[in-house]
């Protein structure tokens, strides 16, 4: 018997969770691809994101700091176009505000730059991707000299992305790497709650959203 010489795609079932604060109560997949790497190949990017699509995969993470929004905004419209997901509702992107734009008049002006770069017209979770700000800068960079840190204003960044989910430019909004503390400060006065604490598996912070209903 001849060997079958086509390739063999394993699909994954990937659960879900509802994320309560949410426009249209949007489930979240609690698996997805990471697209943050060292040195970036835009077509390897790409290619990878298609292949994640292929076994299952519908939840993928980005951030304005990781210029890979543009390869993965290319593949979704890849994969739209052969028919590997029948609409753009059934992908979950996950898209971050940097620091340099974590001020308030800043915050829809970036989401919208990064949606264009994505090409599509809203993303499933915007996060602010660390609890700080830096001097406003076009150049994005993760080593940012001490000098340029200042304060984040808690109120008036989480007021901008409230207004982006109100306008329809994310699905839900939420924090990547905030601590117990800093997440009751937003607490303290948002209309809309974080939906999502984006953090590396630490047991203490875990335990501690979850008592908060945040995902």
């Amino acid at each position: 018997m001849a060997a079958n010489s086509e390739p063999m795609h394993v699909s994954i079932n990937v659960p879900e969770v509802k994320l309560s604060s949410a426009s249209g109560h949007r489930k979240m997949p609690v698996i997805g691809l990471g697209s943050a790497v060292d040195n970036i190949d835009e077509r390897a990017m790409k290619s990878a994101v298609l292949e994640a699509i292929k076994l299952g995969y519908r939840h993928f993470d980005t951030a304005s700091l990781y210029g890979t929004e543009r390869a993965l905004g290319e593949a979704i419209a890849e994969a739209l176009k052969l028919g590997l997901v029948a609409s753009r509702e059934e992908l979950f992107i996950t898209t971050k505000l940097w620091c340099s734009d974590a001020h308030r008049d800043l915050v829809v002006r970036a989401l919208k730059k990064s949606l264009k770069t994505l090409q599509i017209e809203y993303v499933d979770l915007y996060l602010i991707h660390w609890p700080m700000s830096a001097k406003p800068s076009e150049k994005l960079r993760n080593d940012i000299p001490e000098e340029d840190l200042v304060p984040l204003d808690y109120n008036g960044v989480w007021e901008a992305m409230e207004e982006c989910q109100r306008h329809g430019l994310t699905k839900s909004i939420g924090v990547s790497n905030f601590s117990p503390k800093k997440i009751e400060t937003i607490l303290a006065f948002a209309t809309i709650p974080p939906s999502v604490n984006q953090v590396r598996l630490i047991t203490i912070i875990i335990v501690f959203i979850y008592e908060l209903g945040i995902g």
